[in-house]
């Protein structure tokens, strides 16, 4: 499950000017003061009031298996270039484990996978489909090596918890389960493994909007389960008051900053303050919190674009 959307870059931040993803073109309290301003958004500033006698239906995985089935040739692919400057954590030279959430066609796993050598990627997502595409594009693309170091497994973390052998043995045993006690291992992992030894990273680049806000902390939850103690997760997505917000109509809102696209898609707009206290609850400190905004021009229409993302970065307590 991935924001499509998160993923198309504008003319300006093409591959090559990736050290432009990550900037403050415009101030974020400005853009607000602009849009509360104008009477043409007030509707999403609203609290949001369901019409009587009509129900939207409930956000479901099956329209993001949908959403990559429409969009699984090369063209829709666009590798995050930027990821490696906003998160340096992943350059790392060491042999740590990564653990993508939602990893759509693979745009977050290849940068990852190649500059880091000694970094093993476990990449889950809700559609079959898409994880055999994932998998095309990353042992295709120039450059990088996955031979043992891209494991992709099917799970829809927005109803499912995440496999034993994912957890760390410390972790496994404070929820008195057993590495012996697996009865079915990945292809990838041998008798003697039983275990990848828990997560170091994290990431969640466009995949938690995707999903209704009152089910996000169990999926917090869920994922700092697996995350080994001083792991991070590396957090971006969309921000409030981000152009894709603007450009729903008052029929799609299904929530409070909640949408539903025509396709039957999801998304949700973040505020710094939710994400705060969604990722507090959840028991992760804080490291690295802001908004990042970028102007650029669409060359079709030389319209300008406003984009708002929210950028986070967390860590689970080391043991006292």
């Amino acid at each position: 499950m991935e924001g499509g959307g998160g993923q198309r870059g504008s003319s300006k931040h093409a591959a090559g000017e990736a050290e432009e993803y990550h900037c403050h073109d415009f101030q974020w309290e400005d853009l607000r003061a602009e849009v509360e301003a104008n009477p043409a958004f007030s509707y999403h500033l609203s609290p949001f009031a369901p019409t009587a006698g009509t129900s939207q239906p409930p956000p479901s995985s099956d329209a993001w298996r949908s959403f990559h089935r429409r969009h699984t040739s090369g063209k829709f692919f666009k590798e995050r270039r930027y990821l490696l400057k906003e998160f340096p954590e992943l350059n790392s030279k060491g042999s740590e484990n990564v653990l993508e959430v939602g990893c759509g066609n693979g745009s977050t796993v290849v940068p990852i996978l190649r500059s880091s050598p000694g970094i093993t990627v476990y990449a889950c997502d809700c559609s079959k489909e898409t994880l055999e595409k994932t998998n095309e594009i990353v042992c295709n693309t120039r450059g990088v090596d996955v031979k043992d170091r891209f494991h992709p497994f099917l799970l829809d973390v927005s109803t499912e918890t995440f496999p034993d052998w994912l957890f760390c043995k410390s972790c496994r045993s404070s929820r008195l389960n057993n590495c012996n006690m697996i009865e079915k291992l990945p292809a990838f992992l041998t008798d003697d493994q039983r275990c990848v030894g828990g997560i170091d990273f994290i990431t969640m680049i466009f995949t938690l909007s995707a999903i209704p806000l009152d089910i996000m902390p169990a999926i917090l939850e869920r994922c700092v389960s697996v995350l080994k103690p001083g792991g991070l997760v590396l957090f971006r997505d969309y921000g409030l008051y981000d152009m894709t917000m603007l450009r729903f109509l008052p029929h799609q809102r299904v929530g409070f900053r909640e949408y539903m696209r025509s396709d039957g898609t999801f998304s949700y707009y973040f505020t710094l303050d939710v994400v705060r206290e969604l990722f507090r609850a959840s028991g992760l400190l804080e490291l690295d919190l802001e908004y990042c905004c970028v102007s650029s021009v669409n060359r079709k229409n030389s319209k300008k674009m406003q984009r708002v993302w929210v950028h986070g970065k967390f860590q689970k307590p080391t043991a006292v």
